[in-house]
C-alpha cells in the first residue's frame, strides 16, 4: 500500500480514502504513528493538519484514555437551543434525507462553538456534547470548527481512545448563514465501508442546504416583515382566487373575515366586476361589501403573481384623505380664545356660538363680509367633540356654478371629460368625520342646493356618475352676507333647504355696532405688524383714534385691519396722527364719537415716554431724571410696551439689540 495516499489531505484535487479490506491496514498505520508522536519522533504516516491538532491536544493536557463527554449547564443548554431553533428547524428535514444514504450511520449538528443541538440514526453523541479540540481533543468536528471547511478523519486519528475503538470514518462541513459567517458544524460518522469521497460530497452539500435554507427563511422573513410594516393592504391569492398570504393591515382593514378556503371574491364582494377577471390597474377606485361588515372605499392596485393568481393592494380612501386634509393643512386654527372684544353685541354671539359647539347641529353665521364669520366657524369647530377631525372651507360664490356639485361631492372615474382618472372626492368625503364650512351658501345654484338638501337627510354622497352612495358623517356649518329669507321668496334659494339650514342662528355683528372694541382691535394689529416688521410700533394719537372710531367700516374688521397695515407701513414715526390716516378717513365727524378716554392717556403718556427716551438715544438714566421718575419705573414701562431702549442707540450693532 502506498503510504503517501494516506498523507494527501482532503484539499487536493485527488485523494483517497481506505477501502473496506485496507481499513485494518490503515489503522496499523495511523497507530505507528501514534506510537512514534507520543515517543516524541515524526509520524510515518499522518497529515500535518492532524499532527497539528495532535499537538494542541498535548498541549492542553487532554487524557487520551478518559473519555466522557461534558455539557454546558442545563439552563444555559437550553437558551443555546433556544438561540439556534430555526437552525435545528431548517437542519433536521436535510439530516433525515442524508441519514437515508448512511443507515447505519450518525449525523451531528453542532452550534459555531461545538455545543451538539440535534443529531440523528445512531446514538453516539448525546444533545448538549461540547465536541471543541480543548475540551475532547482531535475529532472532526473539532477540526471542521479550526478550519471552516471540509474535511474527515479516520477512527485511528482521533485523540480519545475510545473514539478509535467505534472504527468509524468521519466527515463534517461548515453551515454558514447569508453573509458567510460560520453558524454551525454538520458531521457524519460511518463505518468504513460506507465512507469514501462521495460520502465527504454529500455532506458538504447537505451543510450548505441548510445554508441555503437559512438563507432563504431570512430572506421570506424580511420580505414578510416588509409587508407587514406597510401603510397599506396587500392580499395576495392564486389563479382560483383562493388567499394565500394577508398582511397586517389589510387583516385590520377586514377584521373578523377568515380567510380560509373562500374566494376572494366572494370573501370581499367587490361592487363592479371580479379581482380575478377586471384589468390589471393602478389607482382606481372600489367599494368592498363583505358580508357583516360596513361597506369599505378603497383605492386599489391590481398586478398579476408570479404563479398565475393576483396581487392586490389597497387603500381606504378614508385614510388617504385624512392625510390629503394633513397635507393640504385644512385645520381650524382659531378659538373663541382668539376673538377680540368686550363689546356686548360680540359677547352674546360669542356666548351663543359657545352653546351650540356642543351639538352637531346646523349653523347659519350670518353677517356682513368682514365680521369674521369663518374664524367664529373654525371656533365652533375647535370647542366641539369634533375638534381633532377635519375642518374644511369651500366658498361657493367663488367656484363656477358647473364645477360647484364636483367640489361638494366629487366625481367617478369617467364622469365627464378632462376628469381625473380614477376619480375624485368631493368636500363632504375630505371632510368626513369633521366639520364642513360652506362660505356664502347664498350663492350656491339651485341644482346644487337639491344634492346638498339629500346629503343633509341622507347622510350620504353620491358622486357624479358613481351608481353607488358613499356614507359620510359631517356637521355642517353655513354662513352667507345675504338676506336669505328675502332669497327664499324671490325663488333664488330653496325654501326647504332654508328651513334644514337655520336650526342654529348667529348673527355676528359689524363693527360700527361695536365701535368700544376698536381700540383694542387698533393695537393687536400694529403689535402684530411691527412684531413681523421688527419695528417699535407707533402709538396711535387721540385724535387719530377718534377719526377710526367715528368710520362705519363696511369692510368690518377687514377693512380696520387693512387700514392699519397701510398706516403703520407709510409712517416713519412714533405716532400714528389723524394726517397719517387714509383721506377718506380724515374727513370723517368725530363730534359724536365719545373717545376711550383711559385709552387716550394711555397713549400719551407712552407717546411722551417714547418721545423723551428718543431724545436721550436710549440713555435710561438721563430718560428717567428728566421724566420724574425712577430708571426701574422706565424700564418697566418700556418692558410691559415690549420696546427695547437699545433700539434708540444710534451706533449700537443689531446683533446686540434684544428683539420686539
Amino acid at each position: 500500500m502506498n503510504q503517501q495516499r494516506l498523507l494527501r489531505d482532503e484539499s487536493d484535487a485527488i485523494f483517497s480514502l481506505p477501502d473496506r479490506e485496507d481499513a485494518d491496514s490503515w489503522d496499523a498505520l495511523l497507530w505507528q504513528s501514534w506510537q512514534s508522536f507520543t515517543q516524541g519522533e515524526q509520524p510515518p504516516a499522518l497529515r500535518q493538519s492532524i499532527l497539528h491538532s495532535w499537538q494542541r491536544s498535548q498541549q492542553y493536557g487532554i487524557d487520551p484514555h478518559r473519555f466522557i463527554y461534558t455539557a454546558p449547564p442545563a439552563s444555559e443548554l437550553t437558551t443555546i437551543l433556544e438561540n439556534n431553533a430555526e437552525l435545528i428547524l431548517v437542519a433536521r428535514s436535510i439530516m433525515e434525507n442524508l441519514l437515508a444514504y448512511n443507515p447505519d450511520g450518525h449525523i451531528n449538528l453542532t452550534d459555531a462553538q461545538g455545543v451538539t443541538l440535534h443529531f440523528c440514526g445512531a446514538d453516539l453523541t448525546p444533545v448538549g456534547s461540547i465536541l471543541r479540540e480543548e475540551v475532547l481533543g482531535t475529532n472532526c468536528t473539532a477540526r471542521c470548527l479550526i478550519e471552516q471547511r471540509l474535511v474527515y478523519v479516520l477512527s485511528g486519528e482521533n485523540w480519545k481512545f475510545d473514539l478509535r475503538k467505534r472504527r468509524r470514518q468521519c466527515a463534517a462541513a461548515p453551515v454558514r448563514d447569508d453573509s458567510g459567517l460560520l453558524v454551525g458544524v454538520l458531521t457524519l460518522t460511518a463505518t468504513p465501508e460506507n465512507f469514501n469521497a462521495h460520502t465527504l460530497g454529500t455532506v458538504q452539500a447537505a451543510a450548505e442546504a441548510v445554508g441555503q435554507q437559512l438563507m432563504l427563511r431570512r430572506l421570506l422573513a424580511e420580505q414578510q416583515s416588509i409587508l407587514e410594516t406597510l401603510n397599506e393592504g396587500v392580499i395576495v391569492c392564486d389563479k382560483q382566487g383562493r388567499i394565500k398570504t394577508l398582511n397586517r393591515y389589510a387583516r385590520q382593514i377586514f377584521s373578523g373575515l377568515d380567510p380560509h378556503d373562500t374566494p376572494i371574491d366572494a370573501l370581499l364582494q367587490p361592487q363592479g366586476g371580479s379581482l380575478l377577471t377586471m384589468p390589471f390597474c393602478n389607482d382606481l377606485e372600489l367599494q368592498f361589501r363583505p358580508e357583516g361588515l360596513d361597506p369599505l372605499s378603497c383605492l386599489i392596485s391590481l398586478m398579476p403573481a408570479p404563479d398565475g393568481g393576483r396581487v392586490l393592494s389597497l387603500r381606504e380612501n378614508q385614510r388617504i384623505r385624512a392625510i390629503t386634509r394633513r397635507v393640504m393643512g385644512v385645520n381650524a386654527s382659531y378659538t373663541f380664545e382668539m376673538i377680540r372684544g368686550h363689546s356686548p353685541p360680540l359677547q352674546q354671539a360669542i356666548h351663543k356660538a359657545r352653546v351650540s359647539s356642543r351639538t352637531d347641529s346646523t349653523v347659519l353665521l350670518s353677517g356682513e363680509s368682514g365680521t369674521g364669520k369663518e374664524l367664529f366657524a373654525q371656533a365652533i369647530h375647535n370647542a366641539s367633540p369634533r375638534q381633532h377631525e377635519a375642518f374644511i372651507a369651500l366658498n361657493c360664490g367663488a367656484i363656477p356654478r358647473d364645477l360647484v356639485q364636483s367640489e361638494l361631492f366629487g366625481y367617478a372615474d369617467g364622469a365627464f371629460t378632462g376628469s381625473r382618472r380614477g376619480g375624485s372626492a368631493g368636500k363632504f368625503e375630505l371632510a368626513d368625520g369633521g366639520t364642513l364650512f360652506l362660505d356664502e351658501i347664498g350663492e350656491m345654484p339651485l341644482e346644487a342646493q337639491t344634492s346638498l338638501l339629500r346629503v343633509l337627510q341622507e347622510s350620504e354622497v353620491l358622486r357624479i356618475g358613481a351608481a353607488q352612495p358613499v356614507k359620510v358623517n359631517v356637521r355642517i356649518i353655513v354662513a352667507t352676507h345675504c338676506n336669505l329669507p328675502e332669497a327664499v321668496e324671490r325663488n333664488a334659494f330653496r325654501r326647504d333647504l332654508y328651513y334644514r339650514l337655520n336650526v342654529i342662528s348667529l348673527e355676528i355683528p359689524p363693527l360700527r355696532d361695536r365701535r368700544e372694541d376698536i381700540p383694542e382691535l387698533v393695537n393687536i394689529f400694529i403689535q402684530a405688524l411691527c412684531t413681523r416688521l421688527k419695528r417699535i410700533p407707533p402709538v396711535v394719537a387721540p385724535d387719530a383714534m377718534a377719526c377710526l372710531q367715528s368710520w362705519t367700516w363696511p369692510g368690518n374688521v377687514r377693512e380696520l385691519e387693512n387700514v392699519i397695515e397701510r398706516v403703520v407701513n407709510l409712517s416713519e414715526g412714533l405716532e400714528i396722527t389723524r394726517a397719517d390716516l387714509p383721506e377718506s378717513l380724515q374727513k370723517v365727524s368725530i363730534n359724536e364719537v365719545a373717545g376711550d378716554m383711559p385709552s387716550s392717556l394711555h397713549n400719551l403718556e407712552r407717546m411722551h415716554i417714547l418721545q423723551i427716551v428718543s431724545e436721550q438715544q436710549g440713555n435710561l438714566r438721563q430718560s428717567a431724571q428728566l421724566l420724574g421718575i425712577s430708571r426701574t419705573a422706565l424700564y418697566n414701562k418700556l418692558n410691559a410696551w415690549k420696546i427695547d431702549y437699545r433700539a434708540f442707540r444710534k451706533n449700537e450693532p443689531e446683533s446686540l439689540r434684544r428683539p420686539e
